[in-house]
């Protein structure tokens, strides 16, 4: 009779050095997957921003806020979390300031970045809610590449296992951190056995979440922030089985690890928000932009496509309008702003914010060729016969207001105005929303 072999055909290795000298930089693993992970998400979020609206580069505004208060948050949750390490008898309290060592917590980086993520859109007029549905499926794509920095560090495992994707672990020399303690011969030394990778199971876990986060935000249009609150609702029913799986030290509340029951909590905040909000997508469109330079009426063949391809790369509007995805398609295609009315009734506050130039050259489809030839803009309506808005000036007439004509000899408000910008107090309508 044969015995079964007592050691697993098959096995996923670790890394035994998560940490490379550069002359006396130490090139940290953890850190280039932290720094991989942002940039993905930048980029997602960047793609679904231009996509509603927004000026090509707001991402890098928002990230210069929202990534140092992220990582600020993420350790000081984990400090709050683990005071013993610090605080405690022998603890190190100046540890508590060393980043680089380890020690962030998800829950503490999302909510730092909410804070940051909020103080820059404020600045930028764009509204909380339209940044973080454009995040929703890039910050589980970021999470999953972090994860691979745990790999590196040997860490983040669960119970022993004989599976064939049992994991690795190298026992790690705590006085050349970021090294596996090596034996007499030079060898990494490996724990004894085989370990649930936990950290793999998150990331594939993550990689699913944005998929389903795309997939129900493009069939439902979800807005107000309800894409965000479906990827914590994916990412906590998660973390929720994962965390149960896993046995590297923690604090345990009723005998349950404490990011169990933040996981479960989280998930009700995140349930509850979605079930209660309402609305359509956001979309946003700019204020206060520059009118398009008028060539000579009567001959379109006169336009200068180039120049005003070229203008349109430096449109610098005062601000944010949300308006609704029918608005915000009708301005893609013929570059008419709806009234500032009914496009300010249609924002979460029914008011219009201020924000960041938005480049209508690089929005999607849009193409300056085709707004000359559907005939948009002062020109062509000019050539067409008419005046630049005459259904607005009959409306205005029949109200008792002023016609364009009036207003231009009596010295009254300007084009921006005219078309719904301002106020009558010189303001971009609706920015201090």
């Amino acid at each position: 009779m044969t015995l079964a072999p007592m050691t697993p055909l098959a096995a996923l290795p670790s890394p035994s050095t998560a940490v490379w000298q550069l002359g006396p930089v130490p090139i940290r693993a953890y850190a280039l997957c932290i720094i991989a992970g942002i940039v993905v998400a930048c980029a997602v979020t960047e793609y679904r921003l231009r996509r509603r609206g927004v000026a090509p580069g707001a991402v890098l505004d928002i990230a210069v806020w929202a990534v140092p208060t992220g990582i600020i948050g993420a350790r000081i949750y984990h400090v709050i979390t683990s005071p013993e390490k610090y605080f405690g008898d022998g603890g190190q309290p100046l540890k508590a300031f060393a980043i680089w060592e380890g020690g962030l917590g998800i829950w503490g980086a999302v909510a730092g970045g909410a804070v940051g993520a909020w103080l820059a859109a404020r600045q930028l007029g764009i509204p909380l809610t339209v940044v973080a549905d454009a995040l929703a499926p890039g910050m589980p794509l970021a999470q999953a590449v972090g994860r691979l920095g745990n790999w590196f560090n040997n860490e983040l495992y669960g119970g022993r296992t004989s599976l064939p994707w049992g994991l690795e672990v190298h026992v790690m020399d705590p006085d050349n951190p970021g090294h596996a303690l090596r034996d007499d011969a030079g060898n990494p030394v490996l724990q004894p056995g085989l370990y649930h990778p936990t950290f793999l199971y998150e990331l594939i876990w993550n990689v699913g979440v944005a998929a389903l986060v795309l997939v129900l935000d493009r069939k439902l249009r979800l807005g107000r922030g309800r894409a965000f609150a479906l990827y914590v609702m994916g990412y906590t029913a998660g973390r929720f089985w994962i965390e149960l799986m896993r046995t590297d030290e923690a604090n345990h509340i009723l005998g349950v690890r404490l990011n169990v029951w933040t996981a479960a909590l989280v998930f009700l905040g995140a349930l509850a928000y979605f079930v209660q909000a309402r609305g359509p997508r956001e979309y946003l469109i700019p204020i206060g932009e520059p009118a398009v330079p008028v060539t000579p009426a009567g001959d379109v063949s006169q336009v200068d496509l180039s120049a005003r391809e070229a203008g349109a790369a430096t449109v610098a509007p005062d601000g944010y309008r949300v308006v609704t995805e029918e608005q915000f398609r009708a301005y893609r295609t013929t570059g008419a702003l709806p009234p500032a009315e009914a496009a300010a009734t249609d924002g979460p506050d029914g008011a219009a914010t201020e924000g960041e130039p938005t480049d209508r050259a690089v929005t999607d489809d849009e193409d300056p060729a085709d707004r000359a030839a559907t005939g948009d803009d002062e020109t062509d309506r000019a050539a067409a016969g008419g005046g630049p808005d005459l259904a607005a000036a009959d409306d205005q007439n029949a109200t008792g207001g002023p016609a364009a004509d009036d207003r231009a000899a009596t010295g009254g408000p300007d084009e921006g105005e005219r078309r719904g910008r301002t106020d009558a107090g010189g303001r971009p309508a609706d920015r201090d929303s």
